[in-house]
């Protein structure tokens, strides 16, 4: 049965890799290397395209990694993508970083279809950007992305504070973005900024005074007029991130690239499949297909819950309407205690805690799914 999906690509390439980074990424080779990786991507994308019996791409991401990097290079995705049946995205977005963003990259974008550009600002602060090995800011006029611009913001990052904070915000605001989205530092193990941290050579703000940073930065966008629709994300009425709302409410994705992960689901049984490409540019260059050892199995139970907990990530929660023809429950019925104690709070902000008393809820009940196949 033919299938429509979003599609994600990974460009693993970086000029540098900043400290704080876990995403897989290597830093840029020549031009020939990148060539090869480009060739092998397409091949991926119209392999998977075939075996999972895709007939809509529905939205694209590109992301990595740094695709801003490629320059013109990029063109070549574009050329190929539309050389696929039906190929017509609802939306399009393309990441890039400042530092390697041009006006010659932004026209290419815009003659192959891009609808979005998502910027890597993370913030304006330049000892904090030093601090963690993140290239100068550079900013221009995105002439082509006015209405579709989305920026990155960071708080959590060495020498940030309220004053920072607020200078990061006015000026991410002259750039009128429709779309920004503001993480939270997350420290991970094995990067450099951790090494860095351990040593006491960089000092991060503690644990309050980071999340009052965050919390903060998020007041000051919502009386902005942006709707925080997502824990991380906020935008202005209309200009939500279709492509990450499919992933948040689990809908098919193929992901293409070293690294990239995707999924496809089996209404009829309400269980999924999970692909991962491995993490190693040279190994995808010699074979860009998908593998047996590549995907997972994730039954009706597993799934069920990493709907909620991906849905819960969103302020209106899993799609009742897909949750109920998924599971034949609704999400009411699913975690009726849960909803109940937790109502009139705020469950984006405290995600991990309300999710802990989701699943002690299913194992409590021990719900058994009464599928209608």
């Amino acid at each position: 049965m033919s299938l429509d999906a979003s599609l994600y690509i990974h460009i693993p390439f970086c000029s540098s890799k900043c400290d704080y980074c876990d995403f897989y990424s290597i830093t840029e080779k020549n031009d020939r290397y990148i060539d090869s990786f480009l060739k092998a991507l397409i091949l991926d994308i119209k392999n998977q395209i075939k075996y999972f019996d895709i007939k809509n791409i529905l939205t694209v991401y590109i992301g990595g990694g740094t695709p801003s990097v490629l320059g013109k290079k990029i063109s070549f995705i574009f050329d190929e993508l539309k050389t696929i049946n039906n190929f017509s995205p609802e939306e399009f977005t393309v990441e890039a970083n400042p530092e390697s963003v041009n006006e010659e990259f932004l026209e290419t974008c815009f003659k192959g279809g891009v609808t979005r550009i998502s910027l890597g600002i993370q913030t304006f602060h330049e000892p904090s950007r030093t601090a963690v090995n993140r290239g100068n800011v550079k900013m221009r006029f995105y002439s082509h992305f006015q209405d579709s611009l989305s920026i990155d913001l960071i708080t959590g990052l060495p020498f940030q504070d309220i004053k920072t904070i607020k200078n990061d915000i006015k000026k991410v605001l002259e750039y009128n973005p429709s779309h920004i989205s503001l993480y939270s530092l997350s420290l991970e193990k094995g990067t450099p900024l951790e090494e860095k941290q351990k040593k006491g050579t960089v000092l991060l703000p503690e644990g309050d005074l980071a999340d009052s940073l965050w919390l903060l930065a998020r007041d000051i966008l919502k009386n902005e007029g942006f709707e925080h629709y997502e824990i991380s994300n906020f935008a202005k009425p209309g200009k939500q991130c279709i492509h990450n709302n499919r992933y948040w409410q689990i809908q098919n994705w193929i992901g293409a690239g070293p690294s990239a992960s995707g999924t496809i689901v089996n209404n009829d049984n309400c269980t999924a499949r999970r692909f991962t490409h491995l993490p190693d540019v040279n190994g995808y260059i010699k074979s860009p297909y998908l593998t047996a050892d590549n995907c997972e199995e994730l039954d009706s139970n597993t799934f069920l819950r990493e709907c909620l907990f991906m849905g819960f990530r969103c302020k209106d929660g899993p799609d009742p309407n897909m949750f109920k023809k998924r599971f034949n429950i609704s999400v009411e019925d699913c975690i009726p205690r849960t909803l109940e104690n937790w109502k009139g709070k705020d469950k984006m902000l405290f995600l991990n805690s309300f999710m802990t008393d989701v699943f002690s809820e299913l194992d409590r009940t021990n719900l058994t799914l009464h599928q209608s196949f």
